[in-house]
Protein backbone atom coordinates (compact mmCIF):
# COMPACT_ATOMS: atom_id res chain seq x y z
CA UNK A 1 0.00 0.00 0.00
CA UNK A 2 2.99 2.27 0.68
CA UNK A 3 3.84 2.39 -2.79
CA UNK A 4 0.46 3.59 -3.88
CA UNK A 5 0.62 6.83 -1.32
CA UNK A 6 3.95 6.85 -2.57
CA UNK A 7 2.41 7.39 -6.67
CA UNK A 8 -0.06 9.34 -4.99
CA UNK A 9 2.64 11.86 -3.48
CA UNK A 10 4.39 12.05 -7.08
CA UNK A 11 1.49 13.42 -9.42
CA UNK A 12 -0.16 15.34 -6.66
CA UNK A 13 3.60 16.76 -6.77
CA UNK A 14 3.01 17.21 -10.69
CA UNK A 15 -0.01 18.75 -10.04
CA UNK A 16 1.32 21.29 -8.15
CA UNK A 17 3.86 21.92 -10.12
CA UNK A 18 2.32 22.82 -12.63
CA UNK A 19 0.89 25.61 -11.79
CA UNK A 20 2.39 28.22 -14.10
CA UNK A 21 2.32 31.29 -11.38
CA UNK A 22 4.17 33.35 -14.33
CA UNK A 23 0.94 33.40 -16.35
CA UNK A 24 -1.87 33.11 -12.89
CA UNK A 25 0.22 36.16 -11.54
CA UNK A 26 0.09 38.23 -14.78
CA UNK A 27 -3.49 37.70 -15.11
CA UNK A 28 -4.41 38.68 -11.77
CA UNK A 29 -2.42 42.02 -12.48
CA UNK A 30 -3.90 42.31 -15.45
CA UNK A 31 -0.62 42.00 -17.13
CA UNK A 32 -0.35 40.27 -20.45
CA UNK A 33 0.31 36.91 -20.81
CA UNK A 34 4.65 36.36 -20.09
CA UNK A 35 4.31 33.98 -23.39
CA UNK A 36 3.66 36.77 -25.69
CA UNK A 37 6.26 38.71 -25.13
CA UNK A 38 10.24 39.06 -24.02
CA UNK A 39 11.87 35.75 -24.44
CA UNK A 40 8.31 34.26 -24.24
CA UNK A 41 9.05 31.95 -21.25
CA UNK A 42 6.20 31.64 -18.19
CA UNK A 43 8.83 32.91 -15.74
CA UNK A 44 10.12 35.29 -13.21
CA UNK A 45 12.62 37.13 -15.13
CA UNK A 46 10.31 37.44 -18.26
CA UNK A 47 7.70 38.66 -16.04
CA UNK A 48 10.11 41.46 -15.02
CA UNK A 49 9.85 42.63 -18.35
CA UNK A 50 6.78 43.85 -18.13
CA UNK A 51 7.73 46.28 -15.84
CA UNK A 52 5.75 45.20 -12.86
CA UNK A 53 8.22 44.48 -10.43
CA UNK A 54 6.16 43.43 -7.61
CA UNK A 55 4.66 40.63 -9.57
CA UNK A 56 7.90 39.17 -11.21
CA UNK A 57 8.80 39.15 -7.09
CA UNK A 58 5.45 37.11 -6.21
CA UNK A 59 6.08 34.82 -9.59
CA UNK A 60 9.69 33.91 -8.03
CA UNK A 61 8.41 33.17 -4.59
CA UNK A 62 5.53 31.25 -5.66
CA UNK A 63 7.55 28.82 -8.40
CA UNK A 64 10.08 28.58 -5.44
CA UNK A 65 7.20 27.49 -2.82
CA UNK A 66 5.54 25.19 -5.37
CA UNK A 67 8.87 22.96 -4.91
CA UNK A 68 9.37 23.58 -2.00
CA UNK A 69 5.96 22.75 0.05
CA UNK A 70 5.49 19.79 -1.82
CA UNK A 71 8.93 18.04 -0.78
CA UNK A 72 8.26 19.76 2.88
CA UNK A 73 4.65 17.69 2.96
CA UNK A 74 6.07 14.09 1.56
CA UNK A 75 8.88 14.70 4.67
CA UNK A 76 6.27 15.37 7.19
CA UNK A 77 4.38 12.50 5.92
CA UNK A 78 6.96 10.15 6.06
CA UNK A 79 6.44 8.76 8.93
CA UNK A 80 2.25 8.45 8.89
CA UNK A 81 2.63 7.03 5.04
CA UNK A 82 5.89 5.03 4.72
CA UNK A 83 8.13 7.60 2.56
CA UNK A 84 11.37 6.81 1.52
CA UNK A 85 14.00 9.15 0.43
CA UNK A 86 13.05 7.55 -2.58
CA UNK A 87 9.44 8.99 -2.24
CA UNK A 88 10.58 12.31 -1.32
CA UNK A 89 13.25 12.64 -4.25
CA UNK A 90 10.60 11.65 -6.75
CA UNK A 91 8.64 13.77 -5.03
CA UNK A 92 10.61 17.48 -5.90
CA UNK A 93 11.49 14.93 -9.28
CA UNK A 94 8.35 15.85 -10.12
CA UNK A 95 6.92 19.56 -8.86
CA UNK A 96 10.15 20.44 -11.11
CA UNK A 97 8.88 18.41 -13.86
CA UNK A 98 5.23 20.05 -13.29
CA UNK A 99 6.92 23.38 -14.18
CA UNK A 100 8.58 22.03 -16.95
CA UNK A 101 5.46 20.15 -18.41
CA UNK A 102 2.72 21.87 -16.97
CA UNK A 103 -0.35 19.43 -17.47
CA UNK A 104 -2.54 22.71 -17.01
CA UNK A 105 -0.81 25.04 -19.42
CA UNK A 106 -0.63 22.31 -22.64
CA UNK A 107 2.67 21.32 -21.13
CA UNK A 108 4.56 24.62 -21.96
CA UNK A 109 6.65 25.87 -19.29
CA UNK A 110 9.23 27.44 -17.70
CA UNK A 111 12.61 26.78 -17.57
CA UNK A 112 12.41 25.52 -13.62
CA UNK A 113 14.97 28.01 -11.98
CA UNK A 114 12.66 28.97 -9.18
CA UNK A 115 11.14 25.98 -8.91
CA UNK A 116 14.28 24.08 -8.44
CA UNK A 117 15.84 26.44 -5.89
CA UNK A 118 12.48 25.17 -3.97
CA UNK A 119 13.01 21.66 -4.06
CA UNK A 120 16.51 21.63 -2.77
CA UNK A 121 15.98 23.90 0.06
CA UNK A 122 13.56 21.72 0.87
CA UNK A 123 15.93 18.61 0.75
CA UNK A 124 18.74 20.23 2.80
CA UNK A 125 18.40 24.36 2.93
CA UNK A 126 21.96 24.39 3.52
CA UNK A 127 21.88 22.41 0.00
CA UNK A 128 19.48 25.42 -1.18
CA UNK A 129 21.66 28.10 -0.14
CA UNK A 130 24.95 26.81 -2.05
CA UNK A 131 23.80 26.70 -5.45
CA UNK A 132 21.83 30.31 -4.53
CA UNK A 133 25.63 31.35 -3.91
CA UNK A 134 26.82 30.68 -6.80
CA UNK A 135 23.98 32.03 -8.78
CA UNK A 136 24.59 35.37 -7.10
CA UNK A 137 28.77 35.10 -7.87
CA UNK A 138 28.59 34.64 -10.92
CA UNK A 139 25.89 37.01 -11.67
CA UNK A 140 27.78 39.42 -10.32
CA UNK A 141 30.66 39.31 -12.58
CA UNK A 142 29.41 38.28 -15.55
CA UNK A 143 25.89 40.11 -15.61
CA UNK A 144 24.09 37.24 -16.95
CA UNK A 145 20.89 35.45 -15.36
CA UNK A 146 21.11 32.44 -17.98
CA UNK A 147 25.02 32.10 -16.89
CA UNK A 148 24.14 31.93 -13.60
CA UNK A 149 21.31 29.43 -13.48
CA UNK A 150 23.60 27.15 -15.64
CA UNK A 151 26.55 27.17 -13.19
CA UNK A 152 24.23 26.69 -10.34
CA UNK A 153 22.60 23.89 -12.13
CA UNK A 154 26.22 22.44 -13.32
CA UNK A 155 26.99 22.60 -9.27
CA UNK A 156 24.18 21.51 -7.40
CA UNK A 157 24.68 17.61 -7.75
CA UNK A 158 28.25 17.80 -7.06
CA UNK A 159 27.59 19.76 -3.61
CA UNK A 160 25.32 17.08 -2.69
CA UNK A 161 27.38 13.80 -3.96
CA UNK A 162 30.60 15.64 -2.15
CA UNK A 163 29.22 17.19 1.11
CA UNK A 164 26.57 15.24 1.52
CA UNK A 165 26.10 12.07 0.21
CA UNK A 166 25.79 10.44 -3.52
CA UNK A 167 21.93 8.90 -2.74
CA UNK A 168 18.74 9.20 -4.49
CA UNK A 169 18.63 13.08 -3.76
CA UNK A 170 21.82 13.35 -5.71
CA UNK A 171 20.32 11.50 -8.74
CA UNK A 172 17.43 13.56 -8.48
CA UNK A 173 19.42 16.59 -8.44
CA UNK A 174 21.54 15.78 -11.58
CA UNK A 175 17.84 14.71 -13.24
CA UNK A 176 17.04 18.30 -12.86
CA UNK A 177 19.88 19.61 -13.49
CA UNK A 178 20.61 18.00 -17.19
CA UNK A 179 16.94 19.85 -17.71
CA UNK A 180 17.18 22.85 -16.40
CA UNK A 181 20.90 22.93 -18.35
CA UNK A 182 18.65 21.33 -22.06
CA UNK A 183 15.99 24.27 -21.11
CA UNK A 184 18.83 26.83 -21.91
CA UNK A 185 19.94 25.74 -25.06
CA UNK A 186 18.62 28.66 -26.49
CA UNK A 187 20.59 31.04 -23.90
CA UNK A 188 23.80 28.75 -24.48
CA UNK A 189 23.56 30.11 -28.43
CA UNK A 190 22.83 33.13 -27.32
CA UNK A 191 25.84 33.25 -25.24
CA UNK A 192 28.72 31.70 -27.36
CA UNK A 193 27.02 34.33 -30.28
CA UNK A 194 27.54 37.25 -27.90
CA UNK A 195 24.08 38.05 -28.15
CA UNK A 196 22.39 37.06 -24.58
CA UNK A 197 21.01 39.88 -22.56
CA UNK A 198 22.68 40.99 -20.03
CA UNK A 199 21.05 41.77 -16.10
Amino acid sequence: MVWAWSVAAVLAAYCVGSLSFAVIVSRAMGLADPRSYGSGNPGATNVLRSGKRGAAVLTLALDALKGFLPVLAALWLSPQFGFGAGTVAAVGLAAFVGHLWPLFFRFKGGKGVATAAGVLMAFNPLLGVAPLATWGIVALFFRYSSLASIAAAVFAPFYQALIWDADVYALAISAMSLLLVWRHEGNIRKLLAGTESKL
